[in-house]
Order: C-alpha cells, then sequence, then structure tokens
C-alpha cells in the first residue's frame, strides 16, 4: 500500500505551491494514473514521496516511511526523467552495476533484458538506444531488484501504440502479483486505458479519485468507431437524421475510412446506414482512443522474483510474516479480481511458475498471495518494533540507506565497464615514455627523475597526474550520469563505498606505476642504452615514495571530485598540492631542526601493539623518509583536511536514497 498524505510543495516567491494538500493511496494490486495536464504538479508530487523536493506531507510504503526501509531500492522501483547512466556504458553493464548496487545477482541483467524484449540489445550502448529501447531499458531498471511498489513518471512518453499495449500490459502483471504501480499521464484515454484507478490533479490539488471505468464513463466521451469505404456518405446520411430528430451529433472524420460519432449508439447508426445502403465494415462502442487492434503487442513476459524464497523456522520470523501477511492477502483477493476475468478466477499455472509460486492449478489468486507472504525469505522482512525474541535487543529500525549493497562489485563494474581506464593508462605510458627519454638525453636530472619522468616543469609526473584523473572520476562520473541516485538527491555517503573507490584507485594508481616505470626503463634502455640506469644502491625508500605519490593523488582525486561534486574540481585539487600547498609547506620546513630525530623507528616500534621486527625498520623509515619530503608533507595535510571536508559535508547533508 502506498500512501500519501498531505502532499505539499513549498511555495516559490509570489507564486502558489506547484503541490498544494495532496492526499491519495495507490493500493496493492492496482494499478493507479496520477493524471493532469502539463504543469499540474504530478513530477514534483513524485520527487516529494521520494523525499527529492522541500515541502510538507508524508510518504507511506507499505507502512514506513521510505527512510525507514532497510533496503529502499527493493522496495520502491523508479523511473524519473531520463535514462540514468554514461551513454558510453553498454546495457548489460549499466544493469550489472544496478544489481551489485541492490544487492542482486548479476544474472537478474540478462533476465530482465529478456523480460522487456530488449536481450539483442544487451552489448549496444545507452546512447545509441531510441526512446522506446530507452524506455524499455528503464524499466528493466527499475524491475531490477523486484520492488513492491513502482513509481513511474511518464513511462508511455514518446511510445508507439505497440509500445504503450506492452508497457501496460506489463504493469498491469506486476500489479496481478501484489505490487502498487503509480505512473504519471496528461493523457486521460491513456490513464483510463493502462490504469485500474486515475487519480485526478489539478494545479497541484486532488481532483477525483475514481475506478477507472467510472472515470471513463464520467470524464471521458463515449462514440461510435465506424469503418465504411464510404465515410463520406455516411456521415451526410447520420448528420441530416440528426438534424431532422433534432438530436445533437457530432461527427468527426478520423481518416479516409473511418468516422467517430458522438451523441449515438452502434444500433442507431448501424440502422441508418442499413435504410440508406451503405457498407459498413466495422461498429463498435468505444470509450476514449482505445488503439487498433492490429496494433497490440505481444503478451508481456512475467518478471521473476530477483529474492530467492527460504522457510521461517523460528517463532520470530513467523511473526514476521504475519505482519505482512494481511497485506499480501488484500493484494491478492484485489489482484484475483482483474485476473479472474481472464482465468475464471484462477491464476494462470505459467505464471506461477515463471515467478516461482507452488501450488496446483486450481490454486486461486488471494491463496496465491497468501502462499506468496509466507514464502518470502525472514530475512528480506524488516524488523517488528518492540520484537526482543531471537536473544539480544534489535537495532532502530531507522537506518541510513543508498549505498550499492556490494559495494566492491559495483565499483568495478563501473571503472571497467568504459574505456576510460584504458585510455588514461594508455597515454600516461606514453606520455611518461616520451618524458623519460627527453629527461635522459639532457643528462642533467638524476636516475629517480628519469624513472619517474617526473621534470621540473611539470608540477606531477605523468603516471600522477593519471591516478589524480582516475580517483577525480570515482565520484565525478556518479554526479554527472547518477545510477545510485538518479534525479534523487546526492549520492550516497557510505564508508563501504567510498572504502571500495579507494581501494580500487589505489591499485590502479600502482598498477599505471608500474607500468610507466617499466615503460620509462625500456624507453630509455633502447634509446641510450643502460648508462642513464645505472643499478640503484638504495631502492626501497624510492619505490615507498613512488607508490605514496601515487596513491596519495588517486585518493586526493576520489575525496575532492565527492566533495566538490565535479572530476574537474577533483583533479585541479591534486594539482593544488604541488602547486600551492607545497611552497607552503617548504618555508614551514626551511631551516635546521632544533632537536634530532634519530632512533625514531625503534621508538614507535616499541609504542606499537603489534610488533614488527627489526627488518620491516626499512620500509617504516621509507614512509618516514617519504612524509618528510615537503610533497609527502603536503599530501599527508591535504588528505587530512579534504577527509574531514567529507565527513562534515557528509553529517551536515540531508541522507536521501
Amino acid at each position: 500500500m502506498l500512501q500519501a498524505i498531505g502532499l505539499t510543495s513549498t511555495p516559490r516567491r509570489d507564486l502558489p505551491p506547484v503541490v498544494d494538500d495532496l492526499t491519495f493511496e495507490a493500493r496493492p494490486g492496482c494499478v493507479t494514473a496520477l493524471l493532469g495536464e502539463p504543469g499540474s504538479g504530478k513530477t514534483t508530487a513524485l520527487r516529494l514521496m521520494l523525499g527529492l523536493e522541500p515541502g510538507r506531507g508524508v510518504t507511506y510504503f507499505r507502512g514506513r516511511l521510505l527512510h525507514q526501509l532497510p533496503h529502499p531500492g527493493r522496495e520502491v522501483g523508479v523511473l524519473l526523467g531520463d535514462v540514468p547512466g554514461n551513454p558510453s556504458r553498454t546495457v548489460r553493464n549499466q544493469l550489472r552495476m544496478l544489481c551489485a548496487a541492490a544487492g542482486v545477482p548479476a544474472a537478474r541483467a540478462d533476465t530482465m533484458l529478456e523480460v522487456v524484449g530488449i536481450a539483442g540489445l544487451r552489448d549496444h550502448r545507452l546512447g545509441s538506444l531510441s526512446r522506446a529501447m530507452e524506455r524499455r531499458f528503464a524499466l528493466a531498471a527499475a524491475l531490477l531488484a523486484d520492488p513492491c511498489t513502482l513509481l513511474l513518471d511518464e513511462p508511455a512518453a514518446e511510445l508507439s501504440p505497440r509500445e504503450r499495449n506492452w508497457l501496460y500490459g506489463l504493469l498491469r502483471r506486476h500489479a496481478s502479483l501484489g505490487g502498487a504501480v503509480l505512473f504519471t499521464t496528461d493523457d486521460a484515454k491513456e490513464a483510463a486505458r493502462g490504469a485500474d484507478r486515475v487519480v485526478s490533479i489539478e494545479a497541484g490539488r486532488l481532483v477525483a479519485d475514481q475506478d477507472a471505468a467510472d472515470f471513463a464513463r464520467t470524464r471521458l466521451r463515449p462514440r461510435v468507431a465506424v469503418r465504411t469505404p464510404h465515410a463520406a456518405r455516411l456521415a451526410d446520411v447520420l448528420g441530416r437524421e440528426a438534424r431532422a430528430a433534432r438530436r445533437a451529433v457530432e461527427i468527426v472524420a478520423e481518416s479516409g475510412t473511418r468516422l467517430s460519432v458522438y451523441g449515438s449508439n452502434c444500433a442507431e447508426v448501424g440502422e441508418a446506414a442499413f435504410r440508406n445502403g451503405v457498407l459498413v465494415h466495422q461498429l463498435a462502442d468505444e470509450t476514449g482512443d482505445v488503439g487498433d487492434a492490429g496494433d497490440a503487442g505481444a503478451p508481456a513476459r512475467p518478471v521473476p522474483q530477483a529474492r530467492t524464497e527460504a522457510r521461517a523456522t523460528d517463532a520470530r520470523a513467523e511473526v514476521r510474516i504475519d505482519a505482512r501477511a494481511e497485506t499480501r492477502k488484500e493484494a491478492g483477493q484485489q489482484a484475483g479480481q482483474q485476473v479472474g476475468h481472464q482465468a475464471g478466477q484462477q491464476v494462470a499455472p505459467e505464471a506461477r511458475a515463471a515467478h516461482g509460486f507452488p501450488g496446483g492449478p486450481e490454486l486461486s489468486a488471494g491463496a496465491w498471495a497468501e502462499t506468496w507472504s509466507a514464502t518470502e525469505s525472514a530475512h528480506d522482512l524488516p524488523p517488528v518494533p518492540g520484537d526482543t525474541q531471537g536473544g539480544g535487543p534489535v537495532a532502530s529500525a531507522v537506518r541510513r540507506v543508498g549505498g550499492p549493497l556490494r559495494p566492491l562489485r559495483y565499483e568495478l563494474l563501473r571503472v571497467f565497464g568504459t574505456a576510460t581506464p584504458w585510455l588514461t593508462a594508455t597515454v600516461v605510458i606514453a606520455a611518461s615514455a616520451i618524458t623519460a627519454v627527453l629527461l635522459a638525453r639532457s643528462g642533467a636530472a638524476p636516475r629517480d627523475r628519469i624513472l619517474a619522468a617526473w621534470p621540473d616543469l611539470l608540477p606531477l609526473p605523468p603516471a600522477a597526474l593519471g591516478a589524480g584523473l582516475l580517483g577525480a572520476l570515482a565520484f565525478g562520473e556518479e554526479y554527472r550520469y547518477p545510477a545510485l541516485a538518479a534525479a534523487r538527491g546526492t549520492v550516497p555517503r557510505r564508508l563501504g563505498l567510498l572504502t571500495a573507490k579507494l581501494g580500487v584507485c589505489s591499485v590502479l594508481a600502482l598498477l599505471i606505476g608500474a607500468l610507466a616505470l617499466f615503460a620509462d626503463a625500456c624507453a630509455v634502455g633502447l634509446v641510450f642504452g643502460a648508462a642513464p640506469l645505472r643499478s640503484p644502491a638504495q631502492w626501497i625508500a624510492p619505490a615507498v615514495g613512488w607508490a605514496g605519490l601515487l596513491m596519495g593523488c588517486s585518493w586526493a582525486g576520489v575525496l575532492a571530485s565527492a566533495v566538490f561534486r565535479s572530476t574537474a574540481a577533483g583533479l585541479a585539487a591534486v594539482l593544488a598540492v604541488p602547486v600551492a600547498v607545497v611552497p607552503l609547506v617548504r618555508k614551514a620546513l626551511a631551516g635546521p631542526s632544533a632537536y634530532p630525530v634519530d632512533g625514531i623507528v625503534s621508538r614507535l616500534r616499541g609504542m606499537s601493539a603489534a610488533h614488527w621486527p627489526p627488518e620491516a625498520d626499512r620500509f617504516v623509515l621509507g614512509v618516514l623518509r617519504m612524509m618528510a619530503q615537503p610533497v609527502g608533507t603536503a599530501l599527508v595535510l591535504s588528505l587530512i583536511v579534504l577527509l574531514c571536508a567529507y565527513g562534515f559535508t557528509g553529517l551536515r547533508s540531508r541522507v536521501r536514497w
């Protein structure tokens, strides 16, 4: 059950609120249409329901607020605006990313592509999809986690009649399983055709809440659809007879052979055509435009469940299942009224099999809903407030939500779903090799500078710039092409997501750095031989410093792009470290120290709870020497500031899904 109570948007200056005290509900097992003219507040109402628009009012999703749901992505499927995602990603990669975010198996992506009928486009890029295919993909994304509630903003926009028939068939199949579906439209005929209930709004206020049949009878004009090769003659006959009988009849020529007659019925039109010898091919009563029969699309495939069924094994699970059984039962009874007209009050056996439901062919729709509620997994259900059975107190039901449930898998799919890391690595390695050859040719640069391809003119070596760019893309791409929170507010601030991004970016930075060193050594050795690259006596400290520089740049890019919500800002923060912070650190560290720091490694070993072997002193000393350098100190200070800024903005910002 979806209940919206008192939705009111924040009024604009000198203007009334777009949505004003709007209250309605979308029942389970029912498709509900939110009907209104463009600008009447339909999209704003959906955004208020999702907490994306400032305003007043509450929305309950099966008795809970959105931020109280443990996993909102599994409860609510949303389609707002355009298709979310990077246009250069493939359809399959984007859905697999969303699978990782929702915590469902990756195979669910291929299943949903089959359900919406675009399995043949799985390797196509999002930017190459047509409008109709985009809508199919968006529906696949909304249905990916098998949500109980669907909120769809203009899902049939710019679709052909065949595509619309397919869409409404899919929504009805989802509702027949007890789900609640709410979609917006500005076409009254589409609302009457595709919905079971129609909620009409005007200027943000509720006008009517009716069944589709009542809405069609009271708000739409009934008509008689006539097909005849003599349309003009029949129109003249009907007009003359209406004038003779003094009846108000309107005749509209839809095409060369089709007429729409308002204010009459099939009997009167048929008798008039018979009396005057006019051949008629089709004669039917219609309410609004129900489309051509020849345009009816293929039946929509049932949507398989994403959750795994499990048996309740303890009393606590049974209590939690019973808490939701009433909702499922009510949904099944309503769904049975719809399914029963086509299947004799019985649910189709193939539909039950496709959704993994038990029972024989005599299982009714209401019993089907009860079976669903009894076989749901206990760990998928929200905790019952006050339930202390099963050992230990239960945590609060209000949780911070929004991050991906599989952050590492999500981040790996995000990074390698486009050609950006490969192109970046190729450009960085090529630029690093050329720079190293030029430095070796001058003969004035030391060996470490040659291997790192770091001339004095550049603030950072190419490998560090590439690491910073990949780090800046980690959150910059999330804000430019949001996948976790498309049109839903900010990108979630979760520790697991941040850790995954920092870890993946660190590994990429180290790989790029190692490949750059290898390419530099090979290029210099090929051109000048082994003379410029003498075997180093001490390699641990330079290696630690090189790794620290690369990881520091990548981390600075990740944190800065998260704080400033831009890839360019993240890369600018990476460049600001050597340009602005390093000179300040040089001034602070200028001059000799009044006290020596000899023996600091042994003192650290004595203070550490986990004692490391004496052989590790060289690694610790290398890290300390790297941090004592102006660049290392500047990186550490910058990372501390960015991490504090990230935490501060994350705590202050409103947590949104």
